[in-house]
């Protein structure tokens, strides 16, 4: 194989993967940009950090989507997902279940798993709630960029689960918005490749 050939190769494949990337960066933007106004049993909102005993303003948005969604009834539950980040603070699921009952969702309706670190591990252990329960459609909360990935993942764990982007998301300008896609559009082929 002469030098010109192997290059012109190497430069295909390049330029394949170039594509290949900014494709599903490009479909990641898009898919969390579309709200879908479904009516659901669930929500499951997926953990963000906390401040002690107060949600970080990412998932204190996450929570406000959710506790819309039920007092509007498109869901009669809500699913708080999330662990301890800090040993100083309440697991991510309890601040959320503390911050919906104010905002008048009923202790009732709320369910929480406190052993997530991960978003993987998040939908993994809601979906132990959602099976338990005999939930059948879910809408997932998070931040728009973030539910491509979020949705593939529950649907692979046999939840019936539909994107519910937060209209209110923290990531708004182009300065936050290309460092969380070019995140997610790595965590997005690391679960592809992986399922992890």
């Amino acid at each position: 194989m002469t030098k010109r050939k192997l290059i012109f190769i190497l430069l295909s494949l390049l330029s394949a993967l170039l594509v290949a990337i900014a494709s599903t960066a490009m479909s990641i933007y898009l898919y969390g940009n579309h709200t879908p106004n479904l009516k659901a049993d669930t929500a499951i909102v997926l953990g963000a950090a906390v401040w002690q005993t107060a949600p970080s303003p990412v998932f204190r948005e996450r929570i406000h989507h959710a506790t819309n969604l039920y007092n509007k009834g498109d869901v009669s539950k809500i699913i708080f997902t999330g662990g301890v980040g800090d040993k100083n603070e309440l697991p991510e699921a309890v601040v959320g279940r503390n911050y919906a009952v104010k905002q008048g969702v009923k202790v009732k309706d709320i369910f929480t798993e406190t052993l997530s670190r991960t978003t993987y591990q998040n939908l993994k252990n809601a979906g132990e709630i959602v099976s338990h329960h005999q939930f059948t459609k879910c809408l997932i909360v998070s931040d728009p960029l973030h539910l491509k990935r979020a949705v593939l993942m529950a649907r692979d764990l046999g939840i019936d689960a539909y994107p519910s982007p937060t209209p209110t998301t923290r990531y708004r300008s182009l300065q936050s918005q290309i460092p969380f896609l070019i995140r997610e559009t790595y965590f997005y082929f690391v679960y592809l490749i992986f399922k992890i």
